[in-house]
Formats: C-alpha cells, structure tokens, sequence
C-alpha cells in the first residue's frame, strides 16, 4: 500500500507541474499578443509641432546626456520648430514712425526695407534696440529665400499663429519721447501708452487668449511704465525684473533678453592668460541707489590694488573705446547691481572675451534654461564680495588653465549676443525667438485652464442679463 501510495503521490506532483508550466506559458502568449509598445503615442498629443519631441530624441537618456547639448552650440537651433508669429500692422506712429520714417500713403504700415533699412539711434540708445531686431526679422521672414537658420516665421492669420507680436519701440518711446515737448499737454511716450491698452484690448486675438499669447518688448526698466500694469497677462521681453512686481513679470512667464553690447566685437583676439595684464576690471558709474550701493563699498575696498582698474566712467564721446580697450587687456570684468540687477557690462565683457564676476543676487540671465553660465562667469554674492579679501582671493586662485577654459567658451558662446539685420542662425535674435518657443506648452495651458468655466461664467451672464427669476421663488 505505501508502494502504490508513493506512486499516486509522485504522479500527482507531476501532474501539478505539468499544469502549472502550461498555465504560465499560456499567459506569457497572452500578454505578448495583447501587450501595447512602450514607446510614447505622439499622435494622440496636440497637433502643434512645439509640442512635439525631436524625432530623433532618445526617452531612455539621461538628463545628464540631454544637458551636452549646452556643449553642442553651434547645433542649438538645429532641432527647435519654426514659431509660427502674427504681428499686428500697427500704425508707424508706434515703431518705425518714432525713427523719423513716413510712408508715401496713409496705410503704409511698414518701410520697404530691401530698399532701406530705417537707421536707429547710436549711443547707449543701442542697448535696448531689441524690439528693432525683432521687427525687423519678422519683416524679413516673408521674403526669406530660405528659412535655414531662422527659429520664427510671420504669418498672416492670427489662428495659425504660435503667438501674437506686439510692435510697440517701447524703449526707443522713453528714451527719446518721454518728456513733454512744447505744445504738448502730454508726452508721446505717455499717449502711445494709452493707445496701445485701447487697441490690443479690443482685438479679437487679444479677447480669445487674455493677452496670454501676446509678446511685448519693454527692455528698458522704464518703458511701458504705464501700461505694464493693464498688459501683464502678456510675455514681457525684459532685462532683468527689478523694477516689475512678481505679479507682473517673472521668470515662468517672461523672456530675459541679452542688452545689446556697445563696445565692439573682438574678431580676431590672439589673447591669452598673460597678454592680459590687469586682473580686475571696472569702469563705470559707482555712486548707485537701491541694489548698487555696493559699487561704492567696492570702490573703497579695491582702488588702491595695482592690478585693478576701478574708476568712474562714461560711454560718452570717447567711453565706449576706452572701455572696450580696457576690458581687452583684463583677466576678469566686474559685472555689479546697478540701480537694476543687470546691465550692458556684462554683455560688453562677453563681447571682450573678459571673463564675467557677476555680483548681483538678483539678476536673471538670458537662455539660462540652455546655458550654463558657470562655465564663462564667476558668480559672488553680495556678502562675500564685501568681505575683506574674499573677492580677489578668489579671483587670484583662478589659474591659467581654469581661465584659458572660460575664455574659449566665451569665444564660443559670444554669437549668442549679437544683434544684426540680417540676423543670422543662433544669434540675440534667433535665441530669443527659441527662448518664446519654450515658452509655448505653457502659453497654451494657462488659456486651456482659463477655459474651464467659459461655460457656465457665460450662461450666469446670459441668466443675469435676461433677469430670470428663480424656479423655486415664491
């Protein structure tokens, strides 16, 4: 009996094997046949090209992988879609009328700019003559051979468009009108203002979105004072934010934009670490309200150090080229908060293959999301910049090597900051047309969003309006 016992029991474990491999293999068959591929389903996202990966974009990278493309600069364009931009035909009293240009009849809207390009003013006026560029290639885009290089396109139906242009010189307005001339009650700069609220307020593009697709420049701290306040929904392009309420303008929103340098472009710079005698590098206005107050405590701290130069200066009559041969021979050039977190100095050291300090807690940088301006500046804080010894210490264990790396990034990276007509591919312009394209998904979310109760906002509006009475009343 146990002998046969023995038998039943070693069959029946058989048999349980047997079943039970069968019944996993049939499920492994199942899962195969039926399973979905884990590649991501790009057909079923919006129909925006922005909004679309890369085709050749690799999901299993790291981040660490995608950050080389910072490395690949002179690809940075290469796989970024063409922003489709509707640009309102604004009287030219609003930009290139401000230039002294008329057209020959009324509705002339634009100057024929293959016969000749309206010239704008020299002088510091150049630094925030980013609304200029813009228009300009825009303009330009609609007779275009070819788009290679160019990161937007203007086009004519506003419900094609990616975003809505605004072409207000809104610097140019402060710089050159904002005082009120003889006859005037008000000035031009003020009344350009209210005009501008009036019309983009009442356009259907601007009613459809809030004004959250619309881009306005305002690159000088104080253009756009008055209309700012009614015009937020929109994306500012700005310097720095110090002069904005957070509610108004910030970093998720708006676009930072390079100043235009004033000093010019070192072409051929056969530098190196040695043929460059002065450390440190400072030219400008020292006496500063709010955030600058600094540059006087440094003054004070440095003026008598051999290899600094620290001193007051201007870009006026001969500045400019004093400035320019100055940074040329330095090592490293101070960046300090002014009355604003930023200015052109920076941009003019980046022009002067001089190495940045940037001392200024607050400022923003442009392309930062792309760039990595550790590699090319040198960033101190407020506090330890004013402690004795920190600065130049600092700056005098950055060794030959270490300098001959910034140095070439800087040569690298330095085509990021021109501006030109015609603009050519990766430069000020075409980076801030991709910074706007970044910035897209999330235009599109925030007018998504806000549409979530058109619906029922609307029929209370339509209850109110008709004065219905409650079915429940009496």
């Amino acid at each position: 009996m146990s002998k046969m016992g023995s038998v039943a029991y070693k069959s029946l474990f058989c048999w349980f094997l047997l079943t039970s491999s069968l019944f996993i293999l049939s499920w492994l068959s199942v899962l195969r046949s039926t399973g979905q591929s884990h590649s991501v389903a790009f057909g079923i996202l919006p129909s925006s090209r922005l909004l679309r990966f890369p085709e050749n974009w690799n999901l299993g990278e790291s981040v660490g992988e995608r950050a080389n493309w910072d490395k690949n600069v002179g690809k940075c364009g290469a796989n970024v879609p063409m922003l489709r931009v509707f640009m309102y035909d604004l009287p030219s009293e609003f930009h290139f009328g401000l230039l002294g240009w008329k057209g020959l009849g009324e509705n002339d809207a634009w100057p024929d700019f293959r016969v000749k390009v309206p010239d704008y003013p020299g002088g510091l006026n150049l630094q925030h003559s980013i609304e200029y560029w813009l228009t300009l290639d825009l303009l330009s885009s609609e007779f275009a051979e070819n788009l290679i290089g160019r990161s937007a396109v203007r086009v004519h139906n506003s419900s094609e468009a990616d975003v809505v242009f605004v072409p207000f010189f809104a610097s140019l307005c402060y710089n050159r009108f904002s005082k009120v001339r003889l006859g005037q009650k008000r000035s031009t700069n003020v009344v350009l203002q209210e005009k501008l609220v009036k019309f983009l307020t009442a356009q259907d593009e601007w009613k459809r979105s809030g004004g959250k697709d619309h881009i306005i420049v305002a690159h000088h701290p104080n253009s756009l004072l008055d209309a700012r306040m009614k015009l937020w929904p929109a994306i500012f392009i700005l310097s720095d934010f110090g002069r904005y309420p957070p509610t108004i303008a910030n970093v998720e929103k708006d676009v930072i934009a390079p100043y235009m340098h004033v000093t010019e472009s070192y072409v051929d710079d056969s530098s190196d670490f040695d043929s460059r005698p002065t450390l440190l590098y400072f030219q400008g206005a020292i006496y500063r309200k709010d955030g600058g107050t600094i540059r006087q405590e440094l003054y004070y701290m440095l003026k008598n150090e051999t290899d600094v130069h620290f001193s007051f200066g201007t870009y006026q009559k001969d500045g400019a080229r004093q400035t320019s041969k100055g940074m040329r021979s330095s090592k490293f050039c101070l960046n300090i908060a002014g009355d604003t977190p930023s200015s052109n100095r920076l941009f003019d050291a980046i022009a002067s293959h001089c190495v940045p300090v940037i001392i200024s807690d607050e400022i923003e940088l442009p392309n930062e999301d792309v760039l990595d301006y550790s590699k090319f500046c040198v960033f101190i804080s407020t506090s330890d910049a004013l402690k004795q010894g920190f600065l130049l210490n600092l700056i005098r264990n950055i060794g030959r090597e270490e300098w001959t790396g910034m140095w070439k990034r800087l040569r690298e990276i330095e085509h990021m900051y021109e501006y030109q007509y015609p603009s050519k591919e990766n430069d000020a312009v075409q980076m801030i047309w991709q910074a706007l394209s970044r910035k897209v998904s999330g235009i599109r979310w925030r007018i998504h969003r806000n549409r979530r109760f058109s619906r029922t906002i609307a029929h209370r509006r339509q209850a109110v309006s008709s004065g219905s009475i409650p079915r429940n009343f009496g």
